[in-house]
């Protein structure tokens, strides 16, 4: 069976807008013009699109898990009215204190979607405003973009990213380039 084409995204200033406040509610997740379209063009490529995303606001009490899955249930609503599919959603609910290992910068949710879709993630594009969302999944074997949307102005400034980053304006640029541009399987 062929290993099926994956997408690694980090879901607030990659897909939505982020907030140095969290996004606590529905109403503030607000996707990023260009974001939902960038994933149906994924999606009709092959891609399964899946998203990683540290999500301490739970944890911090910010907000609960129901509201977590408004949030991915609107997510997922605004997705599909442009044709798009997200397959899943991994999360990470605890705070940096708490020392997980699902924590980015720490591998444990690329690790569980390797194991989730049994295959290596060796060549899977991985997309993010941050540096721990890169170097997740550096350390995963995926191959990393930065957009410099949310935080990502910020990250490319800072520099230490990991080996062959490339560095594109917003989702949809990436994309485009990632279409143009295919990373051979393993």
């Amino acid at each position: 069976m062929p290993q099926p084409k994956l997408i690694i995204l980090d879901r607030d200033g990659v897909i939505n807008h982020d907030s140095p406040d969290f996004i606590k509610s529905p109403e503030e997740w607000i996707p990023i013009p260009g974001s939902l379209e960038a994933i149906a063009r994924l999606n009709q490529s092959g891609y399964r699109v899946v998203i990683a995303s540290n999500q301490s606001g739970i944890a911090r009490q910010f907000f609960d898990i129901t509201t977590l899955n408004a949030i991915h249930s609107k997510m997922h609503r605004m997705a599909q009215q442009v044709g798009a599919d997200i397959d899943a959603v991994f999360f990470c609910p605890h705070a940096a204190a708490d020392n997980c290992d699902c924590r980015k910068p720490k591998p444990g949710m690329f690790a569980e979607i390797s194991k989730r879709y049994g295959v290596s993630l060796k060549g899977v594009p991985t997309v993010g405003d941050s540096l721990r969302d890169l170097q997740a999944g550096f350390i995963g074997g995926c191959v990393p973009y930065l957009v410099l949307t949310g935080k990502g102005a910020g990250t490319h400034e800072k520099g230490g990213l990991p080996p062959g980053t490339q560095v594109f304006a917003d989702l949809a640029t990436t994309v485009q380039h990632i279409l143009k541009h295919p990373s051979p399987l393993p």
